[in-house]
Parts: C-alpha cells; structure tokens; sequence
C-alpha cells in the first residue's frame, strides 16, 4: 500500500507477498477458502457468496454490498447467535478455510427503527402509520414467511377533490371518482420529435366532394341568350420590375410611417396638454383654497371682533383699543396745539375710549349669557347621553340607564321652560309637568319652585302681558336648573359638579405621581433645582 500512494505504477515486489500472503490464507490447493450462505433478515432469504478465512467484518459487508444493492451503513453480521465486529476476522470466530458455514445478514434502515420506536405510541386512528408490515410467501417448503417492513412517506399525500362517487348505504363505504384516485399520466414531447418538419408540417388531402350548385362557362352560341348586363371586362395592368416595385415598397413604408410618426406625435402633445391642463387646474384650486383661507380668516377676525365670545376675542378688542388710544395721544402732541386745545382734544379722546369700553364691557355681558346657555345645553345633553360600553370584538354598545332618562326628562323640561313665544296652554301645560316633577321631593328649593309657577300660572289666567313676566320666568328657570343640577334630585348631575371633577383632577395627578421617572430626568431636574434655574 505504501509503494501504491507513491507511485501510478504497480510494484511486482508487493503483488508477489499479496500473492503469498493469500495462498497462505486460501490453501496450499487454491479452492476458496470458505463457502459463507448469507440468510438476510428480516427479509429471510438466502444468498451464497464464496469468501477468504482472512477476512474481517467490514469486508464482508463491502463484498455483500458489491453483489446486492444494499447500503453498507445498514449491515450487521451474526455468526451462531454472536454479533461479529467489523474488527473481527472469519478465523478468530473459529472459521477455518474449506468450511461451508451460514452467517445471519440482518438489514436494518434507520426510518424502520424509528418506526418500531413508535409503534403503539404515535398511531393515530384514521391517520395513516408511518410503515407497514407485508408477509411474502416463503421461497422454500420449509422456511418461514417472509415480513417485509414498507416505510410509509406522507408529505406527498395530497387531498383528492371530489368530483362524485358512489357510497354504500348499508356499508357506508365511499368510492370516489376514478379519475382522482387515477394519475393523470403527464403529456410531453420528444425533444428531437417535437422540432422537426414531419411534427410542424399539416399533412393535406385532396377530396372530391359534389357542390350543390353547378358552375360553368358557357360560350355563346346562335340558339342561346345570356345575360350581358353584368359582364365586366378585365385587363391586365401595367407590368412592374422588380426595381419599380422596391420603390414602391419604400413609398408606401415612409407614408406609413409618416402617419404612425404623426399618430405618436399627436399622442404625445395630448399627454403634454392633460399634463399642463392638470398642473393648472391644480394651481388654480390651491389659489382657490388659499382664498378662501384668506377670506374664511378674514371673516373670522371681523366676526371675533363684532361679537367676541372668548377671552382671546376681548384681549384683541383692548389690545387694539390701546393701540388706538396711543396713536392719537401720539398725534395730538406731535400736532404742536395750544393747551387749552390740547386739552380739549385729549378730554374728548378720552370721551371716546370710555365710550368704546362701554361697548365692550356690553359685547361681554351677551357674550357671557350666550356661553352660559352653551354650557348649560352641553352638560345637560351629556347627563342625558347613553352609556357607551365596549364589547370584547370592539364594537360599543349604547345603554340607558334610570339616571340617564332621567336627566334626559329634566332637559326636555328645563328646554320647554326656556322656549319663546309658547301660548297660554302650552305654557301652563309645561308649567304643570314641572310642578308635578319638583313636588317628589319636599325641600325649601321645590317649595319656592311651586310658588312662582302658582304665581306665574294666576298671572298668565289674568291676561298679563307676557314681557312683564320676563324677570318670573328667567327666575322659575334658574332654580330648576339648580334643582337639576342637585345630585339628591338627578343622580346623574353628581359627575358633572365641582368636587366631582376635583376629585377626578386629583385622581389623575396621583396616577401620573406614582408613575416611575428616569433616573436621568430625576437627577437633570434636582441639579436645575439646586441651582436655581427655572424650567
């Protein structure tokens, strides 16, 4: 072996000690040495092989392995019940050379191993086994059958469409269509048969087949008339060269390519057209837009300064009045008048300011009666909203409970009592339902309620004037606000009063107390705070 790693060439030396070496081991009368019969398992069946007394276990599994296609790896050798290693040769189990011995081949795959493995642990019923187990007739009379164990590989197994059967109704048994439990046996072609003149070439036939109308040309003769009104007289044109005919194929391929030049042309300044057509339609309705943003802030402004509502609105109303007031003072010294003038200018400038706060402090007052009825609409609208709770798919569910048709009655009351220009009945009849409300309860508000409507009903039986009871009804209005806004009459106003979202604010500054802060921010805010710095 050492000669053969060395060199291509075969050393005759080392051929001649294999050759002794083997003689030695095979006999001095040159037969084989041993006659091995192999019974293979779990298979049993026999297979004869002659062998060498000098052989190991490995080589008589790589000469099996030469002779049946089995792999190496799934080998193993018993002689008499023993296991024999790969290690161990023929001679050191007792084989001596011209014996006929019988070697047990047991063939063992590593699926099959698993399998036994998971027999009785992982079969499911109605699912299928990962092997089975199929008995073979035995090859002689006197041996036994043979269990053959079938590996069962399901990743392949697709479900079969159904596309009808039949099913037993006493066995309940099912056949399917024998199209899906048939293969559909693939179609394909030849390679050197698919690109080929015979395959690409359509065989024709001439047929002989009798029309139903007779054709033919008929001369003229002395005995027959025929009809010459639709005769035409063909003549042949003008013969061309092939020279003529090229130029007229270049003619005509440049007029058609002039008209395809022309049609893409024309396309392409459509395109350009719609293109700028929406660029300016674009830029016209963002000038549009920005417009009306002008306007709508225009508007805006000169609506908050007419009718101010909020506190930004009055702020912009004196800051502007101030400036105002600067201006002219600014203008009446720079004017270089008498003092007597001076004076007299700046007395009626002052008139003016004085007049114009006056008019300011008016626009405050409605405007505070006006966010007063707003904020007495909305919290009693939300007392009389439904209970919105969410389900688990995230839908929410509207409910109302007692509380809230509750409020929901003492709104459509407190509304009623503040609607204008109601007729005597309808004002009595809205003055009644309220006193049949407010007397549930015994309480010097409800007795003082029931007072003024009593009074304002005998007024309205009188005849009085409706604008004299102004100040009555404004009076009866407030305190059955008050009377709703009293969580003992209307439970569901004890959310909406003062110590309730206190103790709500309250709440939400605990939560976010006790939430954990970085150590960073922690140590960034007492190093502001131990040098006085004011964030």
């Amino acid at each position: 072996s050492g000669a053969g790693t060395q060199t291509d060439q075969p050393d005759p030396a080392a051929a001649a000690s294999d050759d002794g070496e083997a003689g030695e081991e095979d006999g001095d009368d040159g037969s084989p040495s041993v006659d091995a019969t192999f019974v293979i398992m779990p298979e049993n069946f026999q297979h004869a092989m002659q062998l060498r007394a000098g052989m190991t276990g490995a080589d008589v599994k790589l000469a099996v392995a030469g002779e049946l296609p089995l792999p190496v790896a799934t080998l193993s050798l018993k002689f008499k019940g023993e296991p024999l290693s790969d290690e161990m040769r023929l001679t050191d189990v007792g084989i001596s050379p011209g014996d006929a011995v019988q070697l047990e081949l047991v063939v063992e795959y590593k699926q099959h191993k698993q399998s036994q493995a998971k027999v009785g642990a992982n079969v499911i019923p109605g699912q299928m086994p990962d092997s089975i187990d199929v008995e073979l007739p035995p090859l002689e009379t006197t041996s036994q059958p043979r269990i053959l164990n079938i590996p069962i590989d399901v990743s392949q197994v697709r479900k079969l469409p159904y596309l009808g059967g039949f099913r037993n109704k006493k066995t309940r048994v099912e056949y399917l269509h024998a199209q899906v439990q048939t293969d559909v046996k693939p179609r394909g072609w030849k390679t050197d048969f698919k690109f080929t003149r015979e395959t690409q070439t359509m065989d024709e036939r001439s047929r002989t087949i009798q029309t139903k109308r007779e054709a033919s040309t008929q001369m003229q003769r002395p005995d027959l008339l025929l009809d010459e009104s639709r005769d035409v007289q063909v003549g042949s044109g003008t013969y061309t060269t092939s020279e003529q005919h090229q130029a007229l194929k270049e003619e005509k391929t440049l007029v058609l390519q002039r008209y395809a030049r022309g049609w893409r042309a024309r396309r392409l300044a459509n395109e350009m057209r719609e293109d700028r057509d929406a660029e300016w339609a674009a830029a016209n309705e963002a000038d549009e837009a920005a417009r009306a943003r002008a306007e709508q802030r225009r508007r805006r402004e000169i609506e908050r300064r007419m009718r101010p509502r909020t506190h930004e609105d009055f702020e912009i109303l004196y800051n502007e009045l101030e400036a105002w007031r600067l201006l002219e003072t600014s203008k009446i010294h720079d004017a270089g008048l008498g003092p007597d003038l001076k004076q007299a200018t700046l007395k009626q400038l002052l008139h003016k300011e004085t007049k114009l706060l006056q008019t300011i402090d008016r626009l405050k007052i409605a405007a505070n009666h006006e966010n007063r009825d707003v904020r007495i609409a909305k919290t009693l609208a939300d007392m009389a909203s439904a209970k919105r709770w969410e389900c688990e798919d995230g839908s929410l569910v509207e409910v109302h409970t007692p509380f809230t048709t509750r409020a929901k009655e003492l709104m459509q009351l407190y509304n009623g009592l503040r609607l204008p220009l109601l007729t005597t009945d309808e004002r009595l009849d809205v003055l009644l339902h309220v006193k049949w409300t407010v007397k549930e309860f015994d309480c010097n508000l409800t007795r003082e309620i029931v007072e003024l409507i009593d009074r304002e009903a005998d007024l309205l039986n009188r005849g009085r004037d409706p604008k004299s009871m102004e100040g009555l009804r404004r009076r009866v209005a407030n305190l059955f606000l008050h009377f709703i806004e009293t969580p003992e009459f209307n439970p569901e106003a004890s959310k909406f009063t003062v110590s309730a979202a206190m103790a709500e604010q309250e709440t939400k500054m605990a939560a976010l107390a006790m939430q954990p802060q970085p150590s960073a921010m922690v140590g960034e805010g007492a190093s502001r705070e131990s040098v006085g710095i004011q964030v």
